[in-house]
């Protein structure tokens, strides 16, 4: 498993995951800038996201599924507030209605992605920054922490999926 680890930090009011990966860099970003690579990790493992929109520039939109065992929805949207790639990737996140509107714009977290090369290949940080205490705690309550890392775990096997990341946007994934 990739996901090193993951700290609460209460009075910053932060939720931050770091993994390592052998792929380069280029490879890493790949996950975040499509789509179809995102599906393939996006939520933890029983929970599989759908992205629909997906809109990968600064102000740019990207709505979202993940689906349940039982069959179950729950939506969510990313407003995107910075990208600098290969190494940055910054968005708003919230709750969202079946319609990819959202339930509460002002109930969001930023999520911040920063991705650095190192000797072994790219250390991923995501830090999720919350607007307050409970909103923190209600989400780890919610299963943010166990979810994140079980989903971040699937990174290894997608970015092993296809070892040639050059045009990768053009070629289906399954």
């Amino acid at each position: 498993m990739p996901v090193l680890g993951s700290t609460i930090d209460s009075e910053n009011l932060t939720l931050t995951f770091t993994a390592e990966f052998s792929s380069p860099i280029e490879r890493v970003w790949q996950v975040w800038a499509d789509p179809r690579q995102l599906e393939r990790w996006w939520g933890p493992p029983t929970w599989p996201a759908t992205f629909g929109r997906f809109e990968f520039s600064v102000g740019g939109r990207a709505d979202y599924f993940m689906t349940g065992p039982d069959g179950t929805t729950a939506h969510g949207w990313w407003k995107f507030t910075a990208i600098d790639e290969p190494t940055l990737l910054a968005l708003e996140d919230g709750f969202a209605n079946a319609d990819g509107t959202p339930i509460d714009e002002s109930d969001t977290t930023s999520t911040v992605a920063n991705l650095e090369p190192i000797e072994a290949g790219t250390l991923m940080t995501v830090t999720a920054t919350f607007k307050d205490l409970e909103q923190l705690e209600k989400l780890v309550r919610m299963g943010m922490q166990e979810g994140m890392a079980s989903a971040m775990g699937q990174l290894d096997a997608v970015l092993a999926s296809q070892s040639n990341f050059e045009g990768i946007g053009d070629a289906p994934l399954y």
